[in-house]
């Protein structure tokens, strides 16, 4: 008996779909510089936007540059951040962070990943984004909403998020990563959400295996 041949991920029609119906896709998170960017991607880190958007104003007031950071204390942080998931380890980290770009950066977010990942609270999934949203790095950035989508609609069957990362670069165009990784990430929070997804309504239907799987 023949084996079945395994079906090819739909890139070409989800993508098109996505550049159709979300032709604009930028990340929620409030930022006006990499220093600022760099900051909300490590609070977001097992936390939504919405509530990082709440508290990086009154954070960013009280320090307004990487120096500031750099020259504060895990408890002077930690007041600014209590309402963010793992406060006590994100403001060891931030600081932390700081002072490793202003000794070893010269003061400035560094847009290489592997120099990024050197830093404190940076792991590949925040460098990915740091470099995806600040230079257009053809990078695609995997958290559990990329995670979960990419396994939904077949485009990959990756065990660990590099794994994720490795098959969603091989079939998606460079020019087209930096938005694909926020048309994932946006189409994971509000449409193919872990319970309840919106199946019914969702234009991926027609291409996507969970989709067929729970119809059948």
């Amino acid at each position: 008996m023949k084996s079945r041949r395994k079906p090819e991920p739909p890139f070409g029609p989800v993508l098109a779909w996505f550049e159709a119906n979300r032709p604009v896709a930028e990340s929620e998170l409030r930022f006006r510089s990499p220093y600022e960017l760099i900051v909300a991607v490590i609070l977001s880190a097992q936390c939504t936007d919405k509530r990082v958007n709440l508290t990086t104003p009154a954070f960013y007031g009280r320090f307004p540059d990487i120096a500031a950071l750099a020259a504060a204390t895990p408890e002077e942080v930690f007041p600014l951040i209590r309402s963010i998931s793992y406060p006590n380890s994100k403001a060891a980290h931030l600081v932390a962070m700081a002072q490793k770009v202003m000794a070893d950066f010269g003061g400035e977010i560094p847009r290489d990943i592997d120099a990024l990942m050197t830093l404190p609270g940076v792991g590949r999934k925040t460098a990915n984004v740091v470099t995806s949203v600040l230079y257009d790095e053809p990078v695609i950035a995997v958290d559990t909403h990329v995670f979960r989508v990419a396994h939904r609609l077949g485009l990959s069957d990756g065990k660990t998020p590099y794994a994720v990362e490795l098959d969603l670069e091989a079939g998606i165009p460079e020019s087209v990563r930096p938005k694909a990784h926020h048309w994932l990430i946006l189409h994971g929070r509000y449409e193919c959400t872990a319970r309840a997804p919106k199946c019914g309504t969702c234009g991926l239907a027609p291409y996507c295996r969970y989709h067929a799987q729970e119809s059948r």
